[in-house]
């Protein structure tokens, strides 16, 4: 009875050490699987730096709905008040992805070729977005001879300008030029330090409503001329295009939540600081284009090259880029992965 008793023991114990020894085992593949897992699933992280205008928001949309985590992005929408400086941001290379006007493009074309963006989403088209207002006392375009009128340089400003100018048969030279910033245009509008401003919402919006100013001049009167872009590093471009095609489609889904859901208009409004009232209105003056809906202005030779090409002979009669410069080039290849 001792032997056999002798004989069950090595055999009870080996069979526990082997099952604690295949237990360690699995619970070690288990753990190595799960952060296999995780690394596969790590989001990729993209800082986006945002200016105040409605086409601008929908990443920060995204962000807030979390429309980035499913399609494996960690999305950091940076506020920038000043639209200049994402301009020079960009230019110093301290981001490799931009939310900009064509005009904005060219010029840093013009800056920086190494540098020159790649355009690979319409945002919008401005469609009464970007105004000339001039004084009440003044109310006209032509009345603005002579007079100080307000851009900041590196904006729309100059083109929108010279374009609401050009209408009534006058130039830049006609008129006194002063650089000032976006967010001073209204106050000095009011006290009478300028007597006409190039500028958009949310920095329009006060004097106007104060009835101080009135609009003389919209992107109303020039469709297919002012589009913002979402524009990306050249060397960025070559190596991030699964993640660029990604962030396309996370755009067309935060367009599509916004027009089911109310709340949308309301999140991206209280980041501008302004009712969901307001932001609507803002965007009745902006024309939105799906992916599939504007793949054919991103073809070689469509719209928006040829668009690119006008702003820049624009931007040459008015002496604001000189010699030769580089135009920002056109892709649909992310919209293509978006759309897949």
């Amino acid at each position: 009875m001792a032997e056999q008793r002798y004989q069950k023991h090595p055999r009870t114990l080996s069979s526990q050490l082997v099952e604690s020894v295949l237990q360690r085992l699995k619970l070690t593949a288990l753990a190595a699987i799960a952060i296999g897992l995780m690394g596969c699933h790590t989001a990729t992280r993209v800082t986006i730096p945002v200016a105040s205008w409605p086409g601008f928001e929908y990443f920060h949309l995204a962000q807030a709905k979390q429309l980035d985590r499913k399609a494996g992005l960690e999305l950091n929408t940076l506020s920038f008040p000043d639209p200049p400086d994402i301009v020079k941001a960009f230019e110093e290379g301290r981001f490799p992805i931009a939310q900009l006007t064509t005009v904005e493009a060219v010029d840093i074309c013009s800056r920086q070729p190494k540098r020159c963006p790649v355009v690979v989403l319409i945002l919008d088209e401005s469609r009464g977005g970007d105004k000339v207002a001039v004084r009440r006392s003044l109310g006209t375009i032509p009345a603005l001879r002579g007079k100080r009128v307000a851009v900041t340089p590196s904006t729309l400003g100059p083109f929108v300008l010279s374009r609401a100018l050009a209408r009534h048969g006058m130039s830049l030279a006609d008129v006194r030029i002063v650089a000032v910033p976006l967010a001073d245009m209204g106050s000095r509008l009011t006290n009478g330090q300028i007597d006409g401003a190039a500028f958009f919402p949310p920095f329009s919006d006060a004097v106007l409503a104060s009835g101080e100013a009135v609009t003389a001049f919209s992107s109303a009167e020039i469709p297919g001329e002012i589009f913002d872009v979402l524009v990306v590093n050249p060397q960025y471009y070559r190596t991030n295009l699964n993640v660029l095609g990604r962030l396309v489609r996370v755009w067309q889904q935060a367009h599509d939540l916004a027009d089911r859901d109310p709340e949308a208009q309301e999140i991206m409004a209280r980041r501008q600081d302004v009712s969901a009232e307001v932001f609507r209105e803002t965007e009745k003056g902006l024309i939105y284009r799906s992916l599939s809906e504007q793949r054919h202005m991103l073809l070689p030779g469509g719209q928006l090259e040829r668009n690119l090409a006008a702003v820049l002979a624009v931007q040459k009669q008015l002496g604001l880029i000189r010699g030769r410069a580089p135009l920002p080039r056109v892709s649909t290849e992310p919209l293509d992965l978006a759309l897949q």
